[in-house]
């Protein structure tokens, strides 16, 4: 999906192109919108510009065309651009950036200073309280663990009440389950104090978990402005499509009555591909369009075989030599090189004209 620019959003981000000193383009007429109390997300691979976007919104760099607003706001454009310590944004890098000579409590106060004594203090303990480390107040970063560091570094980016709340790559140094943890509990404090958000990332499921709306980036540009669901069933380019969850993509033509002809069967033609009679194409097929069916008369040879727990992830070959992936539950438990009955039930056909 498009990201609409006709609409007014809490984050605006207009048309921004940036490029080093050097010349090296960063990201170029790039457009997305974050609304009041949503959490957004840019997600692609390592240099794609997405730290970069961040730092223009935080005002570390200046945008050579575009511009960029918060609440209305124009924080900056060509011309000119606010300082960042006037934008009421928050900070959250991955390596916390705690001051280790200060206290848990200190730390979380330092944005405060603005504030009474007493009012700073009772922001504090608010602040420790809802990211549960009212206990750890006198501690030093050291003498904590990591996750109860980003866990101080997000209470200090949101103890001053920021207008927007910009994340990099926050969990990046955690574990798996630490990560998977922390972020369903960051998305609950930024509803309950409705604090719009913007995170970083290269992590597919953290961008699910966390994000309302992810925009897919390469090469400075966004390709899909969109909702995990759509991502992952409508794609709307091949990137997008090899990039977001797993799948393969399986060699198709396009035959009579707006359908797709594969080796697998005839599928419905997918909506809005605008593909001609005869066209060759590529379908892309995710491991829950391939079902493990014993009655089957379609066999497909085991190649490669990933135990999930509840799940098989199956590698498969197909007559043709063609390979497909199967998400298959773990009670099937099939040997390398048996053949296992399969069937295609595919909801949503993504089909891009054959490379």
């Amino acid at each position: 999906m498009a990201y609409n620019a006709g609409m007014s959003h809490y984050l605006e981000v207009n048309s921004v192109s940036f490029s080093y000193p050097d010349g090296t383009r960063v990201c170029e007429n790039l457009s997305f919108g974050v609304d009041e109390g949503e959490i957004g997300c840019l997600l692609g691979p390592s240099g794609c510009g997405k730290t970069t976007v961040l730092r223009l919104i935080a005002g570390f760099e200046k945008p050579q065309h575009g511009e960029i607003r918060v609440r209305e706001k124009l924080l900056a454009d060509a011309r000119e651009s606010a300082p960042p310590e006037q934008r009421r944004i928050g900070l959250v890098f991955q390596d916390y950036a705690l001051f280790p000579h200060l206290t848990v409590a200190k730390n979380v106060a330092f944005g405060l200073r603005h504030l009474s004594a007493s009012d700073a203090a009772e922001q504090t303990r608010e602040m420790l309280s809802m990211v549960r480390l009212s206990s750890e107040a006198k501690k030093y970063p050291h003498e904590i663990s990591g996750g109860q560091r980003q866990r101080v570094a997000l209470a200090r980016a949101l103890a001053p009440r920021p207008d927007l709340l910009l994340l990099d790559e926050p969990f990046s140094n955690l574990d798996i389950e630490l990560r998977e943890k922390l972020g369903l509990e960051v998305r609950s404090l930024l509803r309950q104090l409705s604090t719009p958000a913007l995170l970083v990332t290269h992590d597919q499921h953290e961008a699910f978990s966390i994000a309302d709306k992810i925009g897919v980036m390469n090469d400075g540009k966004i390709l899909q402005w969109d909702t995990a669901y759509n991502l992952y069933h409508r794609p709307v380019t091949r990137f997008v499509a090899d990039f977001v969850g797993q799948g393969v993509l399986m060699r198709g033509t396009v035959v009579g009555d707006d359908r797709i002809d594969t080796e697998l069967g005839l599928l419905p033609h997918c909506p809005g591909c605008a593909l001609q009679t005869g066209e060759s194409v590529e379908v892309l097929l995710r491991p829950d369009d391939i079902l493990h069916d014993d009655d089957s008369s379609r066999q497909a040879e085991v190649l490669h075989k990933a135990f999930r727990g509840a799940d098989i992830l199956y590698t498969l070959k197909l007559p043709s030599g063609s390979k497909v992936l199967s998400l298959v539950p773990s009670h099937h438990n099939h040997e390398i090189g048996q053949k296992i009955g399969i069937k295609l039930e595919i909801d949503h056909v993504v089909a891009f004209p054959a490379a």
